[in-house]
């Protein structure tokens, strides 16, 4: 089997690999405002390229007390443009918010995107962890762990093989509920971050671990202890580890990398070599934050041209 015919979380998710994709939305430097028409063309611009996913955040609250003061829209209503523009790249949330949205509604979300993108979708799925948006959802914070796995369940269900539809109640009379229409393939589903649950638990229901770049050292740690979770499953079976990594690209291909807040400023040569060392200690997939004076499509291009041919094999 081929990348080219696999199905899609393989196609992403390869051992010995490394992928990259991009992660939405796309912005200069300085920009809080995004025209999500031009989003849409630039993402069509990434699946012509040939980057391997694309990723949405679910963020569905913002506040002046948030760090990130970009308005997103809602990833169902997007992942649905994407879907319909898009031809070949992988479509992935990261991370929809399982504790805040009930999981019957996700698993039909999700099964909606899988169907309009003929099967290249990647449920990623994350916890949260912002207190006052709980609150705001009339939900409580300190229960977020058990709300993560009970939701996972549900939604796998409903997403699996054999799909199932588990309500949260069955009076005598209720009939046996489906959801239709059931998408061309199984959506695999994915942690982002660790949801509040051990590596062991990620490990037997994910297909992998997808979490925010970390200094070498303690990303080197992290991978250590995802890799001795997968060691200890009881068959053994692929697990994937990715990264997402913000991304300051120099205009200068010869600068050298200097550390940022989740990522780095590079030029392309020092960044080549950080994905290169990434594979070689066992990532398989990078989703670059773009963060850069320049503009974006020319930073597209350019990352395209020089390191999508060193990686996408």
């Amino acid at each position: 089997m081929t990348i080219a015919d696999s199905t899609i979380d393989h196609r992403v998710f390869a051992d010995g690999i490394l992928s990259i994709g991009l992660t939405l939305p796309l912005l200069r430097t300085g920009t809080i405002v995004a025209d999500f028409r031009e989003q849409v063309v630039l993402a069509t611009l990434a699946d012509t390229l040939g980057f391997r996913a694309l990723w949405v955040r679910d963020v569905p609250l913002n506040s002046a007390d948030y760090p990130d003061p970009v308005g997103h829209l809602d990833p169902w209503v997007l992942l649905g443009a994407l879907a319909s523009h898009t031809n070949q790249i992988a479509l992935a949330s990261g991370a929809i918010v399982l504790t805040l949205r009930h999981p019957l509604h996700v698993a039909k979300g999700a099964g909606s995107v899988q169907t309009l993108s003929n099967g290249r979708f990647m449920l990623g799925l994350g916890s949260g962890d912002r207190p006052p948006e709980y609150a705001a959802f009339g939900r409580d914070a300190e229960e977020r762990r058990e709300l993560y796995r009970a939701h996972w369940e549900t939604v796998a269900a409903a997403l699996g093989g054999t799909p199932q539809v588990i309500p949260d109640r069955r009076p005598e009379d209720a009939p046996e509920f489906m959801l239709l229409p059931r998408p061309p393939l199984p959506v695999p589903m994915l942690a982002v971050g660790s949801g509040g649950q051990s590596v062991d638990w990620i490990a037997r229901h994910s297909i992998g671990w997808m979490t925010y770049h970390r200094e070498p050292e303690t990303q080197r740690s992290r991978h250590s202890m995802w890799r001795a979770a997968v060691d200890r499953l009881p068959t053994p079976v692929f697990r994937a580890f990715g990264v997402a990594m913000r991304l300051d690209l120099s205009d200068d291909p010869h600068e050298p990398a200097t550390p940022l807040s989740l990522g780095y400023r590079a030029g392309r040569h020092a960044l080549v070599a950080l994905l290169d060392e990434m594979r070689e200690t066992g990532t398989h997939h990078v989703t670059l934050n773009l963060n850069s004076e320049r503009p974006v499509r020319e930073v597209m291009e350019e990352l395209a041209a020089e390191l999508l041919p060193v990686f996408h094999e």
